[in-house]
């Protein structure tokens, strides 16, 4: 599929399809999108550690259930509204579960990001003469 010719809120859907299966009964985590040229480069999902109690691993809470995750899905292609006038950098969306109340939660942090390389053909600083580059004015008189 190529990713470059849809646009951004179709390929974050396609993220979030990809990432289903992960995101359900996930806990905790954030889920990282790399865009360039508002195309998405890369994308993953870091989920919140397993944590262990003297050596032995505890339980698993329930985490997103299939129904939050199209939720979040949603919520995160919405939020695209508030991504202003930029073409590279990253999107990343924090998530929690807190099973006991049956809720969710997310924030989501916009990064832009620039490149400074290719940068210096297009504003050229005006040349400035160096004192022994000056005509010598004496040849002159």
């Amino acid at each position: 599929m190529n990713l470059d010719a849809m646009p951004l809120a179709r390929q974050v859907d396609f993220v979030f399809r990809q990432l289903e299966e992960e995101l359900t009964n996930a806990t905790a985590g954030t889920v990282m999108i790399h865009i360039r040229n508002n195309a998405i480069g890369k994308f993953g999902l870091r989920q919140n550690p397993i944590e262990s109690r003297n050596g032995s691993l505890e339980k698993l809470e329930r985490g997103m259930t299939p129904t939050q995750v199209q939720a979040f899905r949603k919520m995160a292609i919405e939020a695209l509204q508030f991504r202003r006038n930029w073409t590279h950098g990253e999107i990343v969306y924090d998530f929690a579960v807190r099973p006991s109340a049956g809720t969710w939660s997310a924030s989501i942090c916009y990064e832009s990001n620039y490149n400074t390389a290719n940068w210096s053909y297009r504003y050229q600083q005006p040349k400035t003469l160096m004192v022994r580059e000056f005509p010598n004015q004496d040849a002159e008189a």
